[in-house]
């Protein structure tokens, strides 16, 4: 049996899921074509995604096309839940990506486009919606070309776009010839000296175009309608002959990555999981991260658009697995693989805001339904702020923020306020600074001996931990606790905000050896325990960062502007106000193009107020950059959720408590 993982990929309301549902019915899986209007489609499960018309959560189905079985998954499009879509594209075998015949190619779609390169991820390209007034052909494919790629090949072409009537014909193979010598040609010597000296056969150009699709150096266009059914039969003829079926091996080591997790109507989690090699049984036994353990109670596969249960799930298949209570998304079964290359495939959310619940008794309530929610989405962030009684959430954008809002007033009962949203701001060293305390030795009042020095580190390197003393000259326990809470500490610098991309040296340790009274037991008075090195070490790593000092840097966008020429005037002084900086302008026809950069936070604002200036013209596509020194008369301060290390009598005021001293 062959398998194949496909991702539908695309930007909002492009179609993605009347697709899913037109792809169903085709195959026969559903004799009734679901509506995302009328909100009865198989993928927007959630009463959510119904009532607003959007993906907001990855969803599986399956279906099959002669002897290959599809597990096809519908990925959100607005780039507010990116989180979903990377997540996702680390199972995939091959992608189909959704452009609209009538928008065109869309900033989301650019982004996406640009990572599913950059992880030569085969793809195909379904151009949607040819039935509907304005639908375009060569417009769309001279865009796709020069936003997207240009490593493309029409399979065919549409006919009486915009009409119901509106159909996809394939190319002939003499038609089709042409359009495959060059693009193919360019990644194939052989075969480029085979057509200058004896010709090629179009089985053989067939056969290169298969292999360079499948080795994502080419993209084939198909052209079509979700919703009258045009072209989809040719695409699921291109999904079955030019995408790569799974690389499967049922009798290798175990392996497989955990992509999804979602709560169960019981409210047990429930792990979606791709297997790469091996074959995981009810029963079986897992080591997940941490070293926490499970015991697998149960397995769903994926079979002809449900979910069935089996009592295992083979390597290239995906499968529901249930029991791993300690399970989370991006968890290992079994072996790990290589991950990919850049680590994340999108920037992590760069906005943050406080959440709290309208009525003060929910608030117990609140922190136990955000937890669960983060568990679903790992790069939604909780910041719990005990003195305040807060609770901070990070964010890709205003969207996730109203879905998160409508999440918790619909699955919890939970009404929520939110404050503004504030720009996720981190710190680096600005030079070296050192700091010491003696065990024994006032102000020290730790039987520990902490030595750290800071240094700035190359930008996207991180933190890194070293040590400067021998390993053996104390307990590793020591060690290990002083390390765990520099990372724990440097969540907070001096502003408030985590500390990145610097290195942090471990130049003193000492300890009081393990004593007691004659003929009693341990004294903890007189014996240095993790305690010790736990509480000393952000005195010192604090210290230490005083003396080197911070800067705080806000997360820039980088933009892309396209509006009328003659709107440039009204353009420049909003992307002022904005603080957006434009670095290059040019004139394309009667469009202007700009492009520079932006805050992250005053992106929302911009999308809003551009319309007016640009009679509604105006196209922004925003990602995230890098990161950009703030002015030093507007360094932002976070406040502080930990027991503040850079106050030392409140600090030790605050430790004594919670220690109930």
């Amino acid at each position: 049996m062959h398998m194949l993982n496909l991702g539908i990929l695309a930007h909002v309301d492009a179609g993605k899921t009347s697709l899913t549902e037109r792809l169903l019915h085709t195959v026969g899986v559903i004799d009734e074509i679901g509506s995302v209007d009328d909100g009865n489609t198989r993928t927007d499960f959630l009463a959510l995604e119904r009532q607003r018309g959007i993906t907001i959560k990855s969803a599986v189905v399956s279906f099959a096309i002669d002897d290959l079985t599809v597990n096809l998954i519908d990925t959100p499009g607005h780039p507010d839940f990116i989180a979903e879509v990377e997540r996702v594209l680390g199972v995939l075998d091959g992608v189909v990506l959704v452009v609209s015949a009538v928008e065109g190619v869309q900033a989301q779609t650019r982004v996406l486009m640009r990572t599913l390169q950059r992880l030569r991820i085969p793809t195909l390209i379904f151009v949607n919606k040819i039935d509907r007034r304005g639908a375009r052909c060569v417009e769309i494919l001279d865009k796709i070309s020069e936003r997207l790629t240009p490593a493309i090949v029409p399979m065919g072409e549409p006919g009486e776009l915009g009409t119901r009537a509106a159909y996809f014909a394939p190319y002939a193979a003499d038609r089709l010839r042409p359009r495959l010598l060059d693009p193919l040609a360019g990644h194939d010597d052989e075969l480029l000296a085979a057509y200058v000296e004896d010709g090629v056969s179009d089985a053989c150009l067939r056969a290169a175009l298969v292999r360079q699709t499948g080795q994502a150096l080419v993209h084939p266009v198909f052209f079509g309608s979700a919703m009258t059914g045009a072209g989809v039969t040719e695409l699921i003829g291109g999904i079955r002959e030019l995408l790569p079926t799974a690389k499967a091996d049922a009798e290798g080591p175990l392996s497989g990555t955990v992509f999804k997790v979602e709560r169960g109507a019981a409210g047990e989690k429930i792990a979606y999981a791709r297997m790469f090699s091996g074959t995981l049984r009810t029963r079986d036994r897992l080591i997940l991260r941490d070293g926490e353990e499970g015991k697998v109670t149960a397995i769903s596969v994926f079979d002809q658009g449900s979910a069935i249960r089996e009592a295992s799930v083979t390597a290239g298949r995906i499968g529901k697995l249930w029991g791993l209570g300690a399970v989370r998304i991006g968890d290992t079964i079994g072996e790990p693989r290589l991950p990919p290359a850049g680590g994340h495939h999108f920037a992590p959310p760069t906005l943050e805001t406080v959440v709290s619940p309208g009525r003060p008794a929910d608030r117990g309530a609140l922190h136990t339904a955000l937890t669960q929610l983060a568990e679903q989405d790992p790069l939604i962030g909780l910041r719990h702020d005990e003195l305040r009684g807060e609770i901070s959430v990070s964010l890709y954008g205003e969207v996730q923020k109203e879905v998160l809002q409508a999440t918790l007033a619909d699955e919890y009962g939970i009404d929520v306020l939110f404050r503004e949203t504030t720009p996720l701001c981190v710190e680096r060293p600005l030079g070296t600074g050192a700091s010491v305390e003696f065990n024994k030795r006032d102000p020290n009042p730790f039987l520990a001996t902490v030595g750290l020095r800071v240094d700035p580190a190359p930008i996207g390197s991180g933190v890194a931990f070293r040590l400067e003393v021998e390993l053996g000259s104390m307990p590793y326990a020591f060690f290990k606790a002083v390390e765990d809470t520099v990372q724990e500490t440097l969540g907070q610098g001096l502003h408030g905000w985590q500390v990145t991309d610097c290195a942090v040296t471990m130049t003193h340790s000492g300890y009081s050896p393990r004593q007691s009274h004659a003929h009693q037991g341990f004294d903890k008075s007189m014996s240095s325990t993790g305690a010790d090195f736990r509480g000393l070490t952000p005195l010192v790593l604090t210290a230490a960062l005083r003396a080197a000092g911070t800067q705080v840097y806000e997360p820039m966008n980088a933009f892309r502007l396209e509006a009328p020429a003659d709107t440039l005037g009204a353009v420049l002084p909003l992307l002022a106000r904005q603080r957006a900086v434009p670095r290059t302008t040019r004139i394309e026809g009667s469009s202007c193009v700009l492009e520079g950069v932006l805050p992250v936070v005053r992106a929302h604002e911009l999308e809003q107020r551009l319309p007016g200036p640009t009679r509604g013209e105006g196209e922004l596509e925003c990602s995230f950059d890098h990161y950009a020194p703030v002015a030093r008369d507007a360094i932002p301060d976070r406040p502080r959720t930990d027991l503040n290390p850079l106050d030392r009598k409140e600090y030790l005021l605050n430790l004594t408590r919670r220690l109930g001293g």
